[in-house]
């Protein structure tokens, strides 16, 4: 018979071990909450340090969304105050959900990742017959068509062209590299992967999107186009920077021949639904979206590529970095990264994944800054309990002012280039006028009104604008609508062999647009 003493002593023992079970568990969530109020203010100084109007963060651990907040102002002119629920353009963040789509499709034995691309878009014609024949669907989401960065993106930024035509132009791109032997990020071939979704599911990209993800993932705010954006609440204003490198409210653009590659818009709050559906391997709330087998494949790097000297400096964990199919993947603190970043016109933003640790950061911001990327790591190295860890804020701060001081020493030690007072054009300003013609773009229109040369491009509506004279046959073109991706431009009009006018050529020091991609001829 058990006596009362034992009964004692056994209660006694009972309550000893469920204090080391939950004592542990308390700490646990003690050192969490102190570490997201280091996190928070940490988050706060550095908007006030990078002048950024506004931005969110959430970060998902263990299939929890553990933090979810806004800092600072939708507008920076009109107010207003970011929160989680705040809708940001994501860009290039939407990739990752085009490269699920297809991977939901692979699991419905609708296509294969090894599958030709000229299978599902026969319209598709590139640079080579053997590449245009052998294209396939995870080439399209790995950069390792030929193409370098950005190639043919004017393609797209404002134009009117629909996503077949787009497809259509992408024949007069010439490679930089051979076929699956380099790496070029390439928005284009994320536009045709969002035509092989709806040649093979019968729905529109956008459609195809909000029923695969957003409905059964509650995004219930969330959009694929600009235009859905009209009368809706709490979305943020992009910002791009003056002059002085001040940021300054704009306008968003709709360009919806981009969405597959970039077309997104939603907040923290729902694209931590996002991440809890990839870090859970394609199933949320114990329904599967995709499968584990397809969300190995997305996260296995398909093209390698060199970690820079550069890189190595700014990140001495990294080894290996490369595509994976919508995502890229490298290491850091000994932990597989998967990640992506995104850069709309005026709004940048970075989505992290670290599998092993179950844990997932979400930055998204209405600025052209990076301090999506300092946070980003922060944020990782207070969960991965680094020790002497960077205060990367700072640390990507410095280098950038180092970065301006050289630039500003560099310039001024440059020859400088002065206009001569009295220079004035060679021939009558109407010389300059007509039609010019390239291949990959369209038409360019050069028009004389008041006195004044005007240049349009003619598949874009928006891009336009005044030509002044600098010299010899030079133009300055003053654009007519200030878009804060659109970098200072000249104009410059190539003689023939007769002496006139035969060719066009647009000069821009742009990391976005290769303007030098438009050989315009003019039309006779």
């Amino acid at each position: 018979m058990i006596n009362q003493h034992t009964t004692k002593q056994f209660r006694l023992v009972l309550l000893l071990l469920l204090a080391l079970l939950v004592l542990p568990q308390a700490r646990a969530q003690q050192n969490t909450a102190a570490s997201l109020q280091k996190l928070d203010a940490y988050y706060q100084k550095a908007l006030k340090e990078w002048d950024v109007p506004g931005m969110a963060i959430a970060i998902v651990k263990n299939d929890s969304v553990i933090f979810a907040k806004g800092y600072g102002l939708l507008d920076n002119k009109k107010g207003g105050q970011v929160d989680a629920n705040t809708l940001f353009g994501i860009a290039s963040n939407s990739k990752a959900y085009t490269a699920a789509a297809l991977a939901t499709l692979v699991d419905q034995g609708k296509i294969k990742w090894d599958d030709k691309v000229k299978k599902y878009v026969p319209y598709l014609q590139l640079y080579d017959p053997f590449v245009t024949e052998n294209l396939t669907i995870e080439d399209l989401l790995s950069h390792r068509v030929g193409f370098k960065t950005f190639s043919g993106d004017l393609l797209w930024y404002n134009t009117t062209y629909s996503r077949p035509e787009i497809i259509e132009r992408m024949r007069y791109l010439e490679p930089v590299y051979s076929f699956r032997n380099g790496y070029g990020y390439s928005n284009l071939m994320f536009i045709t992967a969002g035509e092989v979704i709806e040649k093979v599911s019968g729905k529109t990209w956008e459609d195809y999107i909000k029923d695969t993800f957003f409905q059964p993932l509650g995004m219930n705010r969330s959009h694929t186009s600009v235009n859905d954006l009209k009368g809706v609440q709490n979305v943020a204003s992009p910002h791009g920077f003056d002059a002085n490198k001040k940021p300054y409210a704009t306008t968003l653009t709709a360009w919806d021949n981009w969405n597959p590659a970039a077309g997104i818009f939603t907040s923290v709050n729902e694209q931590a639904q996002w991440m809890r559906l990839q870090l859970n391997r394609g199933k949320y709330k114990g329904k599967e979206i995709f499968s584990e087998e397809a969300s190995r494949n997305m996260w296995t790097m398909h093209n390698p590529f060199p970690v820079s000297k550069q890189a190595e400096e700014m990140v001495p964990s990294t080894h290996f970095a490369g595509a994976g199919l919508g995502w890229f993947v490298s290491d850091y603190e000994g932990r597989k990264l998967v990640y992506h970043g995104g850069g709309h016109e005026g709004m940048n933003s970075r989505t992290v994944l670290v599998p092993e640790e179950n844990l997932g950061v979400v930055v998204l911001t209405n600025s052209m800054s990076s301090i999506m990327t300092p946070l980003a790591n922060y944020t990782l190295d207070q969960f991965l309990e680094v020790k002497n860890g960077r205060d990367w804020s700072r640390f990507y701060l410095d280098r950038a002012s180092e970065a301006r001081k050289a630039e500003a020493e560099a310039a001024s030690k440059a020859p400088k280039e002065k206009k001569k007072k009295k220079s004035k054009p060679t021939r009558n300003l109407a010389d300059y006028t007509g039609t010019y013609h390239s291949q990959l773009y369209g038409n360019a229109r050069v028009t004389l009104t008041d006195g004044k040369l005007h240049l349009q491009l003619e598949p874009a509506p928006a891009l336009n604008g005044t030509l002044s004279f600098w010299e010899h046959d030079i133009f300055n073109l003053d654009w007519k609508n200030d878009f804060a991706l659109l970098h200072p431009t000249n104009v410059r009009f190539l003689t023939g062999a007769d002496g006139s006018i035969s060719q066009m050529r647009i000069d821009s020091d742009n990391p976005d647009f290769h303007f030098d991609e438009l050989d315009f001829e003019k039309v006779k």
